[in-house]
């Protein structure tokens, strides 16, 4: 089969997640209800964030921002899945795959950065708890996030670079429900062992160290809070910690399980089960995670929702 060069390749079809129309249905409920729920919840902790005074500190600074974050690492996937769904269509531009996979790439790396740095924000809170005003002091958030948002902005430029010098062949069908970067290399007639070496390095590098940091930061925890001599103080800082430690262990432990697996092998169940997790469900679970274990996100929520329904029937 001759390869067609990238040039004439005029898009790709993604394949999505059943290809039987009484499912399409189904998934397309079960995807928007978990989609608006992601959504509300995260915008819930926005609003509740910008709305109390206590709230204004390192830690909720970078929860906001999490948040926001990500709303449009979902964002980037599940409208088009729903569109293609509700249309009867799987066709995105080639454009439109390589765009996808940029900032899909882009609001990805800054997820897995600003947990790293909620991570050291914690480590200073516990361990260095006379210091915390002055090592995180605003001056030194705003570049934390600046910093991460350039890494997060240039790092995921090699990858969706390294596509345009593919060539495709004329199956471009994905099987997938969005453009992931080793399902798209799959369809390349060229050779792609550059865009494997910069999968692995991207990959290795923008997982390793974040990781790294965060174990770090965890252990230096742990062994601070295991020399508190009250009770109540160990719950107080391991309740802190717990709701951050369950997020990341499972976008790590899926987002590289994904990305770390073998790029010539065929799309599994498997793998898509493991995108769905760290694309959709992780996000989905972090405003449940950050609320229910955190007193002071419940109180205020309860406060927020309570004068926003004050409000709603004062109005009325």
């Amino acid at each position: 089969m001759e390869p067609e060069n990238h040039t004439g390749t005029p898009g790709f079809l993604l394949q999505g997640l059943s290809e039987e129309p009484e499912m399409q249905s189904v998934l397309s409920g079960l995807f928007l209800s978990l989609y608006l729920v992601t959504i509300f919840g995260h915008l819930l902790i926005i609003l509740a964030i910008i709305s109390d005074a206590h709230l204004h500190t390192p830690m909720y600074f970078f929860l906001f921002n999490l948040s926001f974050s990500d709303i449009c690492f979902t964002s980037t996937t599940i409208p088009k899945m729903l569109v293609n769904i509700q249309t009867q269509s799987k066709a995105i531009t080639y454009a439109g795959c390589i765009t996808q996979m940029y900032f899909f790439t882009v609001f990805g790396l800054l997820d897995n950065l600003l947990l790293t740095v909620m991570a050291y924000d914690r480590f200073v809170a516990i361990c260095r708890p006379l210091h915390y005003t002055v090592l995180m002091s605003p001056k030194l958030c705003a570049q934390l996030l600046l910093l991460s948002w350039l890494i997060s902005v240039l790092g995921a430029l090699p990858e969706s670079v390294s596509v345009l010098r593919l060539s495709f062949c004329t199956d471009v069908e994905i099987p997938h429900y969005f453009c992931e970067f080793p399902e798209v290399l799959k369809l390349a007639c060229s050779d792609t062992f550059i865009n494997n070496v910069i999968l692995y390095l991207v990959t290795g590098i923008m997982g390793f160290f974040p990781l790294a940091g965060i174990i770090f930061s965890y252990s230096k925890i742990v062994a601070s809070v295991l020399r508190i001599s009250t009770v109540g103080g160990k719950y107080k800082a391991f309740s802190t910690c717990g709701s951050h430690l369950s997020v990341v262990s499972l976008f790590y432990g899926t987002c590289l399980g994904v990305y770390l697996s073998s790029t010539g092998s065929r799309t599994s169940w498997t793998g898509v089960l493991a995108s769905i997790l760290y694309t959709l469900v992780t996000p989905m679970m972090n405003p449940f995670i950050y609320s229910l274990r955190n007193r002071d996100m419940k109180r205020a929520l309860g406060t927020f929702l309570c004068s926003s329904l004050s409000s709603s029937r004062q109005e009325y």
